[in-house]
């Protein structure tokens, strides 16, 4: 799969899409989005995927969201976003990246840990404290389950 790269700053509907997915609600996605540098993954001209990274702390880059298209979903397109902005964050001289995801967001983190992400800390009631109305989770509806706490992973660099 040849995934070509294009920064942008203008964030487009299609974009919104995709960072929507990720990340549900539009105040809080503009919150962040505006300070960050943001990529558009395509795949033949067809947009697939997306990637918001922000520089935190000294040394510190956070992958704050990352979209794949749903019907690409489950091919390693998010494998290999994840391995190009880890490649990416060392040659711009990071020296950790970091992610964060749902608790419950089993193959997120599944991904995120297969290609050197570690757990580091559980940032408890995040969606709670921060998002406007309960985030029910859409995989695991049979409970109405409420997505509650974040996972924070980081990958060291150097």
């Amino acid at each position: 799969m040849n995934l070509e790269y294009r920064q942008v700053t203008e964030i487009s509907e299609d974009d919104y899409k995709l960072l929507l997915d990720a990340d549900p609600y539009k105040e809080i996605v503009d919150s962040y989005i505006s300070r960050s540098t943001v990529f558009e993954v395509s795949n033949v001209d067809k947009l697939v995927g997306i990637v918001a990274m922000l520089p935190t702390r000294p040394e510190t880059l956070e992958i704050v969201n990352i979209a794949v298209a749903p019907e690409q979903q489950n091919l390693g397109i998010g494998t290999l976003i994840l391995q190009k902005m880890i490649t990416s964050a060392k040659a711009a001289g990071y020296s950790t990246l970091e992610i964060g995801t749902g608790s419950n967001s089993y193959q997120q983190l599944h991904v995120y840990q297969k290609v050197g992400f570690r757990m580091n800390w559980i940032d408890h009631d995040f969606f709670v404290k921060n998002y406007p109305q309960k985030i029910i989770d859409k995989y695991l509806t049979f409970d109405g389950f409420v997505l509650r706490d974040m996972v924070r992973l980081t990958m060291k660099l150097k």
